[in-house]
C-alpha cells in the first residue's frame, strides 16, 4: 500500500459519490443576505415557562414571503452580547445560519429550557420537559406568515440530539432532521460507558454547563468556543434591551439540578432520580421517542471515528433502528464536532470535507423538493484511515465480521492454540492514555492531534501483536473481543486497544473498547437500539460481581473504525485495567490482578471485519 501522507478527507474526485458534496454546494445558489439580527422574542410554553427565541429570515430581492425552517436547539446560548466590532455573537449557531439563510431558509435559534435568557430551569439531563416545548416551538414557528409549513431541524451534539426530539415529538410540520454527533442513549452511549461513570461528562462537561447556566463569562474562556474576550453573556431578547426580565431568567437557572450531584443515582440502567424514579436516563434519551418519529421523516446520521465514548456506536444504531430509504448515514474521521480530522496521515487539523454541502444537500432534497440527485447516491458513506479516502456501500456493516485472532502468549494467531496457556498482568491504576484524547473533545476542549503521544503508552499495557501483515488488509466495522479473563478481586475493568505498529516500530491508535466485569452479562437489543455487536442492559439485576480467580468470559465491543494497515505492518492488542484520566478506579483501592486465559476451547479471541485489501 503506498503512504497516503499529505492526503485529507476532501471529496472533490472521490468516487464514492456520483454527485461529491463539495461539487454541489458550488452550483447551489444562494441569492439571499442573513439579516443584521435576527427577530428575538419570547415563546410562552403550556407552564408558563418563556423560551428565548431568534428567528433570521433570508433577506434580499426575490425572496420569498415564507420559507422552510431549520430548528437549532441549544443549551450554549443562542446569542451573545458581544463588545467591539468583528466578533461573532453566535458561536454555536452561526454556521447553521450563514449555511441556510442565503439559501432560503428561516433558522430558528433558541435557548432550551433552564438555560441562556429562557427561563424555567432543569430538573434532569435532557430532561422530557425540553422535548414537550420542541412540539410547541414547532407549532408556533407554523403559525408564523413566514413559515411555509415545513420544518427540519439539524445541530452538533446536544442540538443534534434536540432534532430527534423534535421528530420524536410526531408534529406533521416535521420533514427532515440531520442529527450530527449525537447520542441516542445517555447511559451506555455517554454517561456510563462499559458500565464506568465518565469522568470528563460530570468534571469538565458539568462545569461548563454551570458556568453557562450562571452567565459566569469569564469561567467560559478555557472552552474552545467561547475564548473570545468579545464575548459578553447571553444576549436578552427584543422586548428586554435592558436584560431585567434576563436576570430574572438567570436567576431561575441557578435551581437546576448539578449533573455531578446526580450521576451516581444513575448507577444501573433503567433505574432514575431517588426523588422521582420515573425519571429516568431513559426518558431523557432520544431513542426513548423512536417509535414517536413519523415514518415519512428524512434522517441523515453523522458521526466521526473519533467522536467521543459511543457516539459513533449511537449513530450506527439510529440508522439501524430507524431503517428506511430516506435514512442516510455518514462517517468521517473525525472527532466529536468534526472540529479536527484524527488521521495521522491528515495534511491539516480542520477537516477539508464540507460537511454543511452535504447537509444543506439533505435538507434541499427533502424539504425544498429540488432536484439534488442525493435519491442516486448509496445510503452509507464511510472513511478509510491510511488509504484516506471515502467509501459508498448499501447499508451497514460494510464488511462482515468473520476474521479470527486468537490471543496466546504476546501473540494474536490465526489458529488458537491447542493447549491452554494463561498471562496475567496486574492493573496499575496509574496508567492512562493522555490529555490527546477522544475524551477530551466531550468537555468542549480543542485537540489538534489525536494520540499523538501513542508510542510507548501501551508499554505499561499486556500486549499481543500479529506477524507483519503479507498483504494491503481493511478492517471496517466493530472488534469484539470475547476474552476468558480471571481476577484476583470481585470485580475488575478491562481496557482494549487497537494500534497499527508499521514496519518501522511506530505504533498508531487505531480504536478502543471498555468494561467493567460487573456488567459482563449480554441482552438481546431493545426495538429502539438496534445493532450488530454486543449489547448490554446494564441493570441491577444484570449485575453480577466475580468469583476471584474463577474464569469468565467478558465479551466487549471496540468501537467502530475503518482502518487500512499497510503490508508489513502488524496489528497489536493492548490490555489495562485503568485509563485513569477518564474513567474511576474499578475496583475502588484494589487493583486487581488479571489473568488472561488463552487456547484451548474457551480461549480469548478477537472477531474482526478484517479483509484484504482489493485495490
Amino acid at each position: 500500500m503506498a503512504e497516503y501522507r499529505g492526503m485529507t478527507d476532501r471529496d472533490e474526485s472521490s468516487p464514492a459519490w456520483r454527485v461529491p458534496p463539495s461539487a454541489y454546494l458550488a452550483r447551489r445558489e444562494a441569492p439571499y443576505h442573513v439579516p443584521r439580527d435576527p427577530i428575538s422574542v419570547y415563546v410562552t410554553m403550556r407552564d408558563g415557562v418563556r423560551i428565548a427565541v431568534d428567528a433570521y429570515l433570508p433577506r434580499g430581492s426575490g425572496a420569498p414571503a415564507a420559507f422552510p425552517t431549520i430548528v437549532i436547539a441549544t443549551p450554549y446560548y443562542r446569542r451573545f452580547r458581544t463588545e467591539g466590532e468583528g466578533v461573532e455573537n453566535s458561536p454555536m449557531a452561526f454556521r447553521y445560519r450563514d449555511a441556510f439563510v442565503p439559501r432560503g431558509y428561516a433558522v430558528v435559534v433558541i435557548d432550551v429550557r433552564g438555560t441562556g435568557a429562557s427561563f424555567g430551569s432543569r430538573d434532569s439531563f435532557r430532561s422530557p420537559k425540553e422535548r414537550d416545548d420542541f412540539g410547541e416551538i414547532a407549532e408556533w414557528i407554523v403559525s408564523q406568515p413566514w413559515s411555509n409549513g415545513a420544518i427540519g431541524a439539524t445541530g452538533i451534539s446536544y442540538p443534534g440530539a434536540a432534532s430527534v426530539f423534535l421528530a420524536g415529538t410526531g408534529h406533521p410540520a416535521v420533514k427532515a432532521i440531520a442529527p450530527l454527533f449525537v447520542i441516542n442513549e445517555i447511559y451506555g452511549d455517554q454517561l456510563y460507558p462499559g458500565g464506568m461513570l465518565s469522568k470528563v461528562w460530570v468534571e469538565t462537561y458539568n462545569d461548563c454547563i454551570v458556568s453557562l447556566d450562571h452567565n459566569r463569562t469569564s469561567e467560559l474562556k478555557k472552552y474552545a468556543y467561547f475564548k473570545d474576550d468579545r464575548l459578553r453573556g447571553v444576549a436578552p431578547v427584543d422586548a428586554d434591551p435592558d436584560g431585567v426580565l434576563l436576570a430574572q431568567a438567570m436567576a431561575e437557572h441557578k435551581q437546576s439540578f448539578n449533573l455531578k450531584d446526580a450521576a451516581g443515582e444513575y448507577f444501573y440502567r433503567g433505574e432514575g432520580l431517588a426523588h422521582d424514579p420515573a425519571l429516568t436516563l431513559e426518558v431523557c434519551s432520544p431513542y426513548h421517542y423512536f417509535d414517536h418519529i413519523r415514518p415519512d421523516v428524512a434522517i441523515y446520521s453523522v458521526s466521526g471515528w473519533f467522536d467521543g465514548s459511543g457516539y459513533s456506536n449511537a449513530t450506527i444504531s439510529r440508522f439501524l433502528t430507524l431503517n428506511r430509504d430516506r435514512h442516510h448515514l455518514l462517517l468521517g474521521p473525525w472527532d466529536h464536532g468534526a472540529r479536527t480530522n484524527g488521521s495521522p496521515w491528515r495534511d491539516a487539523q480542520a477537516p477539508a470535507f464540507n460537511l454543511f454541502a452535504e447537509v444543506i444537500r439533505f435538507f434541499d432534497h427533502y424539504l425544498m423538493g429540488l432536484p439534488t440527485g442525493m435519491d442516486q447516491e448509496a445510503r452509507v458513506h464511510y472513511f478509510t484511515v491510511h488509504t484516506e479516502r471515502w467509501q459508498s456501500a448499501p447499508d451497514w456493516p460494510p464488511a462482515p465480521r468473520n476474521a479470527q485472532l486468537f490471543l496466546s502468549k504476546g501473540k494474536l494467531e490465526s489458529q488458537s492454540p491447542a493447549q491452554p496457556s494463561a498471562v496475567e498482568y496486574q492493573v496499575d491504576f496509574t496508567v492512562t492514555t493522555g490529555r490527546q484524547t477522544r475524551f477530551e473533545r466531550l468537555g468542549l476542549q480543542d485537540v489538534p492531534v489525536y494520540y499523538g503521544d501513542w508510542g510507548g503508552r501501551d508499554d505499561a499495557m499486556l500486549c499481543f501483536e500479529t506477524a507483519p501483515f503479507e498483504q494491503d488488509m481493511e478492517l471496517s466495522g466493530h472488534v469484539i473481543a470475547h476474552l476468558t479473563v480471571s481476577s484476583s478481586e470481585a470485580d475488575a475493568a478491562v481496557f482494549l486497544y487497537l494500534s497499527e505498529v508499521d514496519a518501522q516500530g511506530k505504533s498508531h491508535y487505531v480504536t478502543e473498547g471498555f468494561l467493567r466485569a460487573l456488567h459482563r452479562k449480554t441482552a438481546t437489543p431493545p426495538e429502539n437500539y438496534r445493532c450488530d455487536w454486543t449489547y448490554r442492559r446494564f441493570t441491577r439485576a444484570d449485575a453480577a460481581l466475580m468469583k476471584p480467580g474463577e474464569p469468565e468470559v467478558l465479551e466487549v465491543t471496540l468501537l467502530p473504525i475503518s482502518w487500512a494497515f499497510a503490508r508489513g505492518s502488524r496489528l497489536r492488542l493492548s490490555i489495562a485495567g485503568a485509563d485513569a484520566l477518564h474513567f474511576p478506579q474499578v475496583p475502588h483501592g484494589r487493583p486487581p490482578r488479571l489473568t488472561i486465559h488463552c487456547g484451548g476451547a474457551r480461549g480469548s479471541r478477537l472477531a474482526l471485519p478484517l479483509r484484504p485489501r482489493l485495490d
